[in-house]
């Protein structure tokens, strides 16, 4: 469902530009403008491999281009020549995580704060990981760390909801996205995260209004129409037997999908 597939943080959040990765205002949009980025980023980082700043921007237009072995391996040799870099122990974890070495994310996270200074950041990324690998309670925990640190954050409220949905626990699922979404600075990705949640329930009609909010009419028309499948599946399944269920079908999609947008939406800023 384009960004109600979650396509980060989140479809897992946010607004917060703290939590997004930026690096100012020149954060490049298009394709184009990663292109570029990458080339003056890669420039950089070749000219001076032991420049942690260099490696974390490298890595990052490399995820934003789809080159995600390739941001993996920048940011593992990285890694290795600064190994006390929690910024950069952290986007190895993510880019870890963004190509399904789970195991060896949570490792590499883990290294990346300590229990006496702990990174809200990187513990709504551990909880993310630990979703993939289908430990929702778990994650829940990690999340509800991070809430401690930081209450309400929308975007870690936003990867607790989809957390919930992953464990099929779509009422509490839903309450909590709509904390998410009453909050300021809130990301329209949010409501995309609702609109997923309030579909599964069989609401269709308020899903496909959420949905419609907030987006270029592209992905707008995109988002409804993985609605009106979940209907004509949701109206199919009367007819079919229990393990066919519609609903266990996405939420197996979903668990696909949500580690990149919920672990790279913390890229941090070089």
């Amino acid at each position: 469902m384009g960004c109600v597939a979650i396509t980060a943080a989140g479809c897992v959040t946010t607004g917060a530009r703290d939590t997004t990765g930026s690096i100012g205002a020149a954060t490049p949009r298009t394709d184009t403008d990663w292109r570029r980025d990458s080339e003056a980023q890669g420039e950089r980082y070749r000219a001076n491999p032991n420049d942690a700043g260099a490696a974390l921007a490298y890595g990052r237009s490399l995820q934003a281009l789809g080159q995600r072995s390739q941001a993996v391996s920048v940011l593992q040799q990285a890694s290795m020549r600064n190994p006390n870099d929690a910024a950069l122990l952290g986007a190895y974890g993510r880019a870890l995580a963004d190509v399904g070495n789970y195991d060896q994310a949570l490792e590499v996270l883990g290294r990346a704060h300590t229990p006496e200074q702990p990174d809200w950041h990187i513990l709504s990324a551990q909880g993310a990981v630990l979703d993939q690998l289908g430990r929702h309670q778990d994650a829940q925990r990690y999340y509800s760390s991070a809430l401690k640190m930081i209450p309400d954050e929308p975007s870690v409220l936003s990867n607790l909801g989809l957390s919930y949905a992953l464990g099929k626990d779509l009422t509490k699922a839903e309450a909590t996205l709509r904390r998410a979404v009453a909050r300021p600075g809130a990301d329209p990705r949010v409501r995309q995260n609702l609109a997923l949640v309030i579909g599964l329930q069989g609401r269709f009609a308020e899903a496909e209004s959420i949905a419609r909010s907030d987006l270029p009419p592209e992905e707008a028309a995109a988002n409804v129409a993985y609605l009106k499948q979940m209907m004509s599946e949701h109206i199919d399944l009367k007819k079919a037997e229990p393990a066919a269920k519609p609903e266990n079908r996405k939420l197996s999609a979903l668990a696909r999908n949500k580690a990149a947008a919920s672990i790279n939406q913390t890229w941090p800023s070089p």
